[in-house]
């Protein structure tokens, strides 16, 4: 049986090589190349046609998602799965419209990635074991995915959005016209609802979402 050719980019070393490491201790398996970054991985796209491409989505400058279009007009047969420690539902979306055929979290066990490599390499969708149960539970309990920005407030909305562009508490409590302490409990509620640990983690999680507010589409 011919063997799946992948490719791993994932800027963390370790994880990189451990994925890696499973992979190759497989024989189904090739890893033909590794890279930490959109770029470095488009420019070994040039010549390497890989069945396919492991992506991380929190790459260092062009995120995972950016890069999608680029490497899908580079190598429109590779088959792209789509690696991220988020487990969001809006961003498993983005990043499958984008061109992704599979989302899998860091989270997931070994043999899971397998099976997902697998799955997308036979040309079938494949959403990981986690994101499917979170799934299932909004169908269950009849409730809306409050998962990614559906659940913050219309003020909750305008803070992240100064966040994004660098403000500081200070600076967003005089903008807005609300105290210091009530932008600090906003940040806190953002981080809780959208399970995020810091602020780092919250404006990655914003570039990598694409990110943009309008009153609009502001809730609540």
């Amino acid at each position: 049986m011919k063997k799946i050719s992948i490719l791993i980019t994932e800027d963390h070393t370790l994880v990189r090589e451990a994925c890696a490491m499973l992979l190759e201790s497989d024989p189904r398996f090739e890893v033909i190349g590794k890279t930490g970054s959109a770029e470095e991985l488009l420019t070994l796209l040039t010549f390497l046609r890989p069945n396919v491409l492991l992506l991380d989505i929190n790459l260092p400058g062009m995120n995972g998602i950016e890069a999608i279009r680029q490497i899908r007009q580079t190598s429109p047969l590779t088959k792209i799965l789509g690696l991220s420690m988020h487990t969001q539902i809006s961003l498993v979306r983005k990043m499958l419209r984008e061109g992704a055929t599979g989302y899998l979290s860091k989270g997931s066990s070994g043999d899971e990635m397998k099976r997902a490599i697998i799955e997308v390499y036979s040309n079938r969708k494949y959403i990981c074991e986690s994101i499917r149960e979170s799934i299932a539970r909004n169908i269950l309990t009849n409730d809306q995915e409050t998962d990614g920005f559906e659940s913050l407030s219309k003020r909750e909305l305008e803070i992240i959005d100064f966040v994004k562009k660098g403000f500081s508490s200070k600076e967003i409590s005089e903008k807005v016209g609300i105290s210091f302490k009530t932008v600090e409990a906003h940040r806190y509620n953002i981080l809780k609802k959208l399970k995020l640990k810091n602020t780092p983690a919250l404006v990655n999680y914003l570039h990598n979402t694409g990110f943009e507010y309008s009153v609009s589409a502001a809730g609540n």
